[in-house]
């Protein structure tokens, strides 16, 4: 038995699908010394030929979760053991959690080269100019607009969104095709084209390069293979900023939006983290909704709206945006809440006459430091707010403060130009304190 592999100790080697020949001299010795070897049943094989007569083999494909016992269980028993991965096991790889089960201390990482590497290789394009995704997991179903985080292709778009150029791990179900289709229905079209290597190392390799979404979208692509995804770096949007014309609205009562100046200090009064979780209440045309997706490229925005033509234009306008972390429900609050994330920052445009009560139940699951801004432009459901608030801060924990924001506009009049004054916007916000669960008191100063 190799001194390395004690009962406090295992191997984590990369392999790929050329086998025994593309290992290295000291992962061809853990092999030869191994009294287990664990790995997928593809990785099994490539190896099984090449171990000692009384080593013996776990598949644990469908079983990860018994990984850990079955390598205490070998521990205890004084046995050494090697766990098979493919490629490089730390890049979106088995590495991470078998770490977490057993202890970084207690695993040596012997890593292959990445699959993407060679893709990258096989392509001559330079991997330092892609982010890494992955979708190798469960069958994720296809994409759909609004879908949430929890669906399996969300990590791969949102690193889409976030970068013009992104490499992906793919897997059985979530193929090269089901990839092309998402991005078609999240937004993407010929700006945007995809690259598949499959069977690297094999004899019967196929590489695709530079298909468009609708081509390969169609395809079937032998397996297992991998995906580089490279869209045109012209499509660059604001991330803040829109004007109002921007939008989709409701005709003939176009102008249904939170105009761009009070839309401006709304964002500004949520002060939104980068991966903040934010609810927007009466979602309109969804303008402020979808600005704070931009502005939390790696949190998620849960909207609702009660009117169907104002939920549909903004359906139009996430679709238009690429917002693939924004969420729509067709509704009056509190209605979904229930079923949404406790949000971090929330914004209540419209609330369909449920005012008081729906303050009360979004300061009960704002998180600690979260925030909640108001738009008002009657005085009536200013006065509610604000007394809903003072009730709520006398317990404490809670501070809030109001803005009255009147701007105007320069028109056309002949050759000149004239201000014409917009409506009075009341901009009401409470902040919850970081460390309380409840309530405080009302600051008399701005909130800032």
């Amino acid at each position: 038995m190799n001194a390395m592999n004690t009962s406090e100790f295992c191997t984590l080697l990369g392999i790929l699908d050329d086998g025994w020949d593309g290992l290295s001299a000291a992962a061809r010795e853990r092999l030869g010394n191994a009294d287990l070897v664990i790995g997928a049943g593809r990785t099994l094989e490539l190896v099984a030929g090449k171990l000692a007569a009384g080593t013996q083999r776990k598949d644990m494909d469908g079983v990860l979760g018994e990984v850990p016992g079955w390598i205490a269980a070998a521990q205890a028993a004084d046995h050494s053991v090697v766990v098979l991965a493919t490629g490089d096991p730390l890049c979106h790889g088995i590495a991470s959690w078998l770490a977490g089960k057993l202890g970084a201390v207690k695993i040596e990482i012997l890593p292959s080269v990445s699959t993407l590497q060679i893709a990258f290789a096989r392509f001559r394009k330079p991997w330092n100019e892609f982010a890494i995704a992955s979708c190798h997991s469960v069958d994720a179903g296809e994409w759909t607009l609004g879908a949430t985080p929890e669906h399996g292709l969300y990590p791969l778009i949102r690193a889409v969104a976030r970068s013009a150029k992104v490499a992906a791990f793919t897997g059985p179900h979530n193929t090269p095709a089901r990839i092309a289709r998402a991005l078609r229905t999240a937004g993407y079209g010929e700006d945007t084209r995809v690259s598949v290597a499959c069977r690297l190392l094999l004899p019967d390799e196929q590489l695709f390069a530079d298909l468009s979404l609708e081509q390969a979208a169609t395809m079937a692509f032998p397996e297992p293979n991998v995906v580089l995804i490279e869209r045109d770096a012209d499509d660059r949007q604001p991330t803040f900023g829109r004007e109002d014309d921007e939008y989709q609205q409701r005709t003939p009562d176009k102008g249904l939006i939170t105009k761009q100046e009070a839309r401006a200090l709304s964002l500004a009064k949520l002060r939104l983290a980068a991966d903040a979780i934010v609810w927007d209440i009466g979602a309109g045309s969804g303008s402020v909704g979808l600005e704070a997706a931009r502005l939390a490229p790696l949190g998620h925005v849960y909207a609702i709206e009660k009117n169907e033509a104002d939920a549909a234009n903004a359906r139009a306008n996430a679709l238009r945006f690429r917002a693939s972390n924004y969420t729509l429900a067709d509704g009056r609050a509190p209605e979904h809440l229930d079923s949404w994330p406790d949000p971090d920052a929330v914004f209540i445009g419209g609330s369909g006459g449920e005012l008081p009560a729906l303050i009360r139940l979004i300061l009960g699951r704002l998180k600690p430091g979260g925030r909640l801004v108001m738009n008002f432009v009657t005085l009536e459901n200013l006065a509610a707010a604000t007394a809903e608030l003072t009730a709520a801060s006398a317990s404490g924990n809670l501070s809030w403060d109001v803005v009255q924001l009147q701007a105007s506009r320069s028109q056309p009049i002949l050759d000149m130009h004239r201000m014409a004054a917009q409506n009075p916007v009341w901009i009401v916000t409470a902040a919850k304190d970081f460390n309380h669960g409840g309530h405080g008191e009302h600051s008399e100063k701005p909130n800032n």
